[in-house]
């Protein structure tokens, strides 16, 4: 049964991973709220990511340029270029995201969404050096 990490405006829902692909991939669906959105712009040193567009609408930001993506639309973002996603809609947008090589897994997703959901504010800095310990250089 695939694993859902949930952060609250968003989930994660995990189909493969590096650790079943022989670190060739790492592949999850990703269910966006209204409203929801990234919570820090990034870029990744060691992957790309495919983003294929499966119900509603969602927009991700790539070098500063906005992408609607809705049903049967996908984006391609090169390792080392800024991007982050929101849900300006209204309803909830689902998309599937693959990242190549699959070098990620889910245990970032899992330590993020630990510390964002913990209850009480998050410590940025905690934020920042989780993302830098597994290959994100936040934006800000």
């Amino acid at each position: 049964m695939p694993e859902i990490i949930d952060f609250g405006s968003f989930a994660l829902r995990f189909l493969r991973d590096r650790h079943a692909t022989g670190g060739s991939l790492d592949m999850f669906e990703l269910i966006l709220q209204p409203e929801g959105r990234m919570p820090v712009p990034h870029h990744h040193e060691s992957w790309e990511e495919t983003v294929y567009g499966l119900s509603g609408t969602l927009r991700y930001t790539v070098a500063g340029v906005d992408h609607d993506i809705g049903p049967g639309d996908s984006l391609f973002i090169p390792r080392g270029t800024v991007h982050g996603f929101s849900n300006p809609s209204g309803a909830e947008a689902r998309c599937l995201c693959v990242l190549t090589p699959g070098v990620l897994g889910p245990e970032y997703f899992r330590e993020l969404a630990a510390l964002l959901t913990g209850g009480g504010k998050p410590d940025p800095a905690k934020a920042r050096e989780i993302m830098l310990r597994y290959g994100l250089v936040p934006a800000a």
